[in-house]
């Protein structure tokens, strides 16, 4: 494709996008890219990577425009980006040509709005706090509680590129070997520095087209959520429940820690997901999991009350240590989302909380950064269920020591380059 066809594309993807404003930015992507296999890899990139750009700075952007006057869309985004932004070369009555597959050439209008934003800094003195730091202005207050001073330096790495972080499998093979299966495919890699069994891998790699990958030596996962992994320190022969359990990411790092053995039940209320994660359980070479479909009126969970070993929440909510790979869920959290998801996360813990037997441990994890869904959380808990305490990881987990505070991890990308994580171990009295 040339530039100005991949401009067109940015454009035509970023409609899509605004034409469904709740659906995640990522599936409307992936949607419109099957719709148009004619795209290649490396189009497919550069198209997105525009894309995402406009993502990252939306509020910027969208407050130059109103400044200017000019209705916010996804042309006038373009525009003002390739003016605020600018590459080499990318000229901006250059990339709108108006030829075969090109966007139709500037307007006087927008040929007038391309000079007036041309030179100007993409973050103006001017600008409300929330804009500059591209959160919505109702979430800053409590953003400024978690991070006080260090709130910027957080916000700026949340904004940044998600590493791309592997989980070496132990079921198959070591982490040396998996690096070198890896770099016999190009791909060099490096030890994580939380995670005893992760590999940090530079840029945007084609890690899944990898022998090592192919042959369930690695999986793809955040450092974060292998952390999450090795605080829940599921060992061999034990009874283990993950109880939010998705396509099982999670579940494949414990049976690990458990080598197989034991018994390690995926529970969800999506059978999608569930469904999805029989071929990375087959791929890792896992036999000791079984899966469960959650639905309304199941009595599953009081017939095991008090039968697991360790039980593992991985909660739903906000999402908001993963802007880095979702920069798009900023603009589509409202309050009234944060506050249905700490109810349904209280309901959650308190369920699962019954399935850990006498002496057992309970895990309560989340991608967010918010005390509402993390701290507070299980404070409100621990005042409810005076039979759990907060406990402290296992030296043998592999956890660097020091990592966990009074029984809780908070994980953020400036701090650990990690997404943004929470989990904190609870204890039931023997």
């Amino acid at each position: 494709m040339t530039p100005s066809a991949r401009l067109a594309a940015a454009i035509d993807l970023l409609t899509a996008m605004e034409a469904t404003p709740r659906r995640p930015a990522d599936a409307v992507a992936n949607a419109f890219f099957r719709e148009r296999r004619y795209i290649g890899g490396g189009d497919r990139r550069a198209v997105s990577t525009r894309v995402w750009s406009v993502l990252r700075q939306w509020r910027h952007i969208e407050w130059w425009l109103d400044r200017a006057g000019v209705p916010a869309t996804p042309r006038s985004r373009i525009i003002a980006m390739l003016a605020l932004s600018p590459r080499p070369g990318e000229a901006p009555q250059d990339l709108f040509a108006g030829d075969r597959y090109a966007a139709a050439p500037l307007s006087a209008a927008e040929r007038d709005l391309a000079a007036r934003l041309r030179g100007q800094d993409l973050t103006h003195p001017d600008m409300p706090r929330a804009v500059a730091l591209e959160v919505p202005d109702w979430l800053l207050p409590r953003l400024e509680a978690v991070f006080g001073d260090d709130l910027a330096r957080e916000i700026e790495a949340l904004s940044g590129e998600a590493t791309l972080d592997l989980r070496v499998n132990l079921l198959k093979t070591t982490r040396a070997e998996a690096r070198r299966s890896l770099a016999a495919d190009g791909i060099m890699a490096e030890d994580t520095a939380l995670s005893p069994w992760g590999l940090r891998v530079p840029g945007r790699q084609p890690v899944t087209a990898t022998a090592a990958f192919k042959a369930g030596l690695v999986e793809i996962q955040d450092e974060g959520s292998q952390v999450v992994v090795a605080a829940a320190d599921a060992r061999p022969g034990m009874r283990v429940l993950d109880y939010c359990a998705g396509a099982a990411g999670k579940t494949l790092g414990m049976a690990m820690t458990m080598q197989n053995r034991g018994h390690i039940v995926a529970c969800d209320v999506s059978e999608a997901r569930l469904d999805g994660a029989v071929r990375r359980l087959r791929r890792a070479g896992v036999h000791n999991a079984e899966r469960h479909l959650l639905v309304p009126g199941d009595r599953w969970a009081k017939r095991r009350a008090g039968s697991f070993d360790r039980v593992l929440v991985d909660a739903p909510c906000t999402g908001t240590g993963t802007w880095r790979r979702n920069p798009d869920a900023r603009l589509r959290l409202t309050e009234q989302d944060l506050a249905e998801l700490t109810v349904k996360q209280a309901e959650i813990l308190d369920t699962a909380a019954t399935l850990v037997r006498p002496g057992g441990r309970l895990v309560y994890a989340t991608c967010s950064i918010l005390r509402e869904e993390n701290q507070d959380r299980i404070e409100t808990f621990l005042r409810a269920s005076p039979h759990f305490r907060r406990a402290e990881p296992d030296a043998q987990c592999g956890l660097p020591a020091g990592l966990a505070q009074q029984g809780m991890i908070a994980l953020s990308p400036l701090r650990d380059r990690t997404d943004g994580f929470f989990a904190a171990i609870l204890e039931r009295a023997a």
